[in-house]
């Protein structure tokens, strides 16, 4: 390579790296500030039978902007739900599966939900301990990046398989995603 043509490269080069570093830059300011605990309210929905498995149901879980600013929500939240006393416990944790959208802004006034599925018990089925048939009280969550908990009563006729022991239990909670129907 001659001297001219070492000079265009590292010119290129330089050219390069400070697109890509301004780039990379951009996003990051662009985004939403994450929604704090304050700044939401929170929902159940309907719970809706799966048609390909027996027992189980969707529940969706809303969260709701009440502040007057734009702000990021996603992620998958935490979530307990917490009952009378049960061979395992009053408190049934959740597993979590990181399948909702990586950014998602969240409008004043509007919603994003996470999906809570869970196994009903059928007849015969015994869960974790020895349960037979638990019915949560209420639901526990704290939002993704959060650290303080909401709280809302769970659907009274809907009880729940406890499978606190089961690598793959019947039960978790699904990542949020953008401005889905709740109903």
């Amino acid at each position: 390579m001659s001297g001219k043509q070492i000079k265009r490269v590292s010119l290129g080069v330089a050219v390069l790296t400070g697109t890509l570093a301004l780039t990379a830059a951009v996003p990051a300011e662009a985004a939403a500030t994450r929604c704090g605990t304050a700044d939401l309210a929170v929902s159940l929905g309907e719970p809706k039978q799966l048609e390909e498995s027996t027992g189980q149901y969707d529940v969706p879980l809303a969260f709701k902007n009440i502040s007057s600013r734009s702000c990021g929500l996603h992620g998958v939240p935490g979530v307990d739900l917490v009952g009378p006393g049960d061979p395992n416990g009053p408190v049934y944790h959740l597993q979590r599966v990181d399948n909702g959208v990586r950014v998602n802004e969240v409008p004043p006034g509007s919603t994003a939900t996470a999906t809570v599925t869970v196994l009903s018990p059928t007849p015969g089925s015994v869960g974790s301990g020895g349960s037979t048939s638990w019915t949560p009280s209420k639901l526990v969550t704290i939002p993704p990046g959060q650290t303080e908990a909401l709280s809302v009563d769970w659907p009274s006729g809907l009880p729940v398989l406890r499978q606190d022991a089961a690598t793959r239990p019947g039960s978790w909670v699904n990542g949020i995603l953008a401005d889905p129907l709740v109903g």
